[in-house]
């Protein structure tokens, strides 16, 4: 049984290690290779689409960075579709002059029926072709005065959809709000960035980028609509041979929950997405990546593969060794086993610190708080991360809806640098 225990653990840490590795490797490509300069490109004409429910505290400040953006303003539309709002949401946006549609169902609810909505009245108004491109936000963002014209340079490479860098208006909260920011600089600056480099698919993260207005045409609109519609969308493209680019230079900032109850309801909504992911596209992302021998699927089957399951069947595994070895009078057992699990979880909470850790230090201009609460939260990351087990376990046996968090930050670009 000694035996049998030390095998289970030591194959359950070489399948995570081995599945995993190439997430360090791309830490030591963005560390030692430059990225390539990307040149100034002619002024595109885009459409601005943001989805917003009862977002009349923070819409405001939003359109307003979009209209400092240095970009010529005769090549911006903005549009707003205010979905199921029991505020004045519509009425701040049209304040700012953006042309804004209301939208009321309560049974298509979520941001992929808003978008759809949206992009059917403008192919009503004057057709998709109007615009090279929509530059897709959620309304608690604000932008770099620079974010349009470094996502055009990116988009004149001839990528159909291009995703930003993703930092915080409020990195300092609390650790719940660092957990967040911290996981979002780190997927902008070690995953996307380095998958730039190397010339494979990037992933939308929810909020900050551009489609191409041919790929809406060529989608009939926005065609995902699973609970995290924005990772369908990015492993759909994956699985057709689509490659997503990266601008770091774009960069936006977006509010994250600081309290716990809201934290829950957004991750377990997003867990319930993956699996659901999962469920419809790891399949064709598997043959995809033995058939085609295509890293791209592969490395977007690791993203929504559900890892956590995969501790908590490690957990459930060496309960029953230990509980064995308190029946059979084994305590040796038991012991081997509290070991085993001890050692698990230190080896995630080292590997996850060391993530936090790089992040931090190469992002330490970028994130806009306090010296102390930089160095506290490194080590809170994984905490927060820890988190997510019992949220994958609620996840797969409730009932998840999309339900909307309330932002309430309102801070210009420069408030948020200080």
């Amino acid at each position: 049984m000694t035996g049998l225990i030390r095998s289970f653990n030591f194959f359950v840490l070489v399948v995570l290690s081995l599945s995993y590795f190439y997430q360090m490797i791309y830490v030591f490509i963005r560390w030692f290779l430059k990225p390539e300069n990307v040149q100034e490109a002619t002024p595109r004409r885009y459409a601005v689409a943001i989805s917003a429910r009862n977002e009349s505290a923070v819409i405001g400040e939003l359109l307003e960075s979009i209209r400092k953006q240095n970009y010529p303003s005769e090549l911006l539309d903005v549009y707003v579709v205010a979905d199921n709002c029991t505020d004045n949401t519509a009425q701040v946006a049209r304040k700012h002059r953006a042309v804004v549609f209301e939208r009321f169902d309560r049974v298509q609810v979520g941001k992929g029926y808003a978008l759809n909505y949206l992009f059917s009245q403008i192919e009503t108004m004057m057709g998709i072709e109007a615009y090279d491109g929509y530059l897709v936000f959620d309304a608690d963002n604000v932008l770099d005065e620079n974010y349009i014209k470094e996502m055009n340079k990116v988009f004149a490479k001839g990528y159909s959809v291009v995703t930003s860098y993703r930092n915080s208006k409020n990195y300092g909260s609390n650790w719940i709000s660092a957990g967040y920011a911290l996981w979002f600089l780190r997927e902008s600056k070690y995953l996307n960035g380095a998958r730039m480099q190397c010339g494979t698919s990037c992933a939308i993260s929810g909020t900050g980028f551009l489609v191409s207005s041919g790929m809406i045409r060529a989608n009939h609109g926005w065609k995902h609509h699973l609970l995290t519609e924005d990772i369908e969308f990015s492993v759909d493209n994956t699985i057709q041979g689509e490659i997503i680019g990266y601008c770091e230079k774009a960069v936006l900032y977006d509010e994250q929950p600081v309290n716990f109850r809201d934290s829950w309801y957004q991750r377990l909504r997003w867990t319930k997405g993956f699996y659901q992911v999962f469920r419809k596209y790891g399949g064709e992302l598997f043959r995809g990546a033995v058939k085609r021998h295509s890293f791209q699927c592969y490395d977007m089957l690791m993203t929504v593969a559900p890892a956590t399951l995969l501790t908590l069947f490690t957990l459930f595994g060496n309960s029953i060794f230990a509980i064995a070895g308190l029946l059979c009078g084994r305590p040796e057992w038991t012991e081997i086993t509290l070991k085993a699990v001890g050692g698990n979880f230190l080896g995630i909470y080292l590997s996850l610190f060391f993530f936090g850790f790089v992040t931090t230090i190469s992002e330490w201009r970028q994130i806009h708080c306090e010296t102390r609460k930089k160095l506290l939260y490194m080590f809170t990351f994984p905490v927060f991360i820890f988190t997510y087990i019992p949220i994958a376990v609620a996840a797969l046996f409730k009932r998840v809806t999309w339900i909307p968090i309330h932002h309430n930050i309102v801070k210009s670009v420069g408030q948020i640098r200080g």
